[in-house]
């Protein structure tokens, strides 16, 4: 056999290893790490309705466990920290100074890119409300253990709150918002952004005689965890309304249809 046939034959046999598939031209997007409140979550599966009304409980929730932590008096996180020292140096009280300041936060939204959500609105309108009423019902206590049980609950509450009002899905609240914004200019990451926000406001607060103590560091730490749990629950709750919907519901109804027996 000449060389020629030789590698004529070789050449006609098909390859042992197919070509690998072209890589793709288009970069995978980049994925944050952690929890955080602006994640973008799967729209709940109940309807409008069940949404507000996810919505607005969570919001309220929110400023019911602000109110235990400051009658706790054993330190606030970080934004209500610096609520309650500009309360303390203007004399408005916490929850209308709550609601001042998310909408001056929500100015800095114009040059940053952000837009406001119906959820957005919500949270500059009803956090600080919630918080104001439940301080009118709530005595001021002295006793220690009764004050670690209101930091403890509202840490607790906080959680479950956020993730109930993020779940909704009509958007983040305005100092979320900053956040995101910062995110979206700078190139920073969620967890580097919104650290750094945190610090700069704590120390504002602490300065202006916002109360920082254990209850910062415990809710620091715990509100991610916590958060975490809430959105479990939540997703799996959607979960199942979903699987108990018939499609043809949810594509001509937008989702406000009642449930396919089972």
């Amino acid at each position: 056999m000449t060389k020629l046939a030789f590698y004529s034959r070789i050449l006609a046999k098909p390859p042992l290893f197919h070509a690998l598939p072209a890589r793709p031209t288009t970069p995978a997007p980049k994925l944050y790490r952690g929890v955080d409140m602006h994640l973008q979550l799967e729209q709940p599966a109940g309807g409008h309705l069940v949404r507000l009304v996810r919505l607005y409980v969570g919001l309220a929730l929110f400023g019911v466990s602000t109110a235990l932590m400051v009658r706790s008096g054993l330190g606030l996180m970080a934004w209500s920290v610096l609520h309650e020292g500009l309360s303390r140096q203007t004399g408005l009280s916490i929850g209308l100074v709550t609601n001042l300041l998310g909408a001056l936060v929500l100015l800095v939204w114009i040059p940053l890119g952000q837009r406001p959500g119906l959820g957005t609105i919500s949270n500059v309108l009803v956090i600080g409300t919630a918080t104001d009423l439940t301080l009118m019902l709530l005595p001021e206590i002295a006793a220690l253990p009764t004050r670690t049980a209101f930091l403890l609950s509202g840490i607790a509450l906080n959680g479950f709150a956020t993730a109930a009002y993020i779940s909704a899905g009509y958007g983040p609240g305005p100092r979320d918002g900053l956040t995101m914004g910062l995110v979206k200019v700078t190139g920073l990451s969620i967890q580097r952004a919104r650290l750094g926000v945190e610090l700069v406001v704590l120390a504002g607060g602490w300065m202006l005689g916002g109360t920082v103590g254990v209850g910062t560091v415990l809710h620091a730490l715990a509100i991610g965890p916590l958060m975490q749990a809430g959105l479990a629950i939540f997703a799996r709750k959607d979960r199942k309304n979903a699987s108990r919907r018939p499609p043809e519901c949810e594509a001509e109804s937008g989702g406000d249809c009642p449930e396919s027996p089972r």
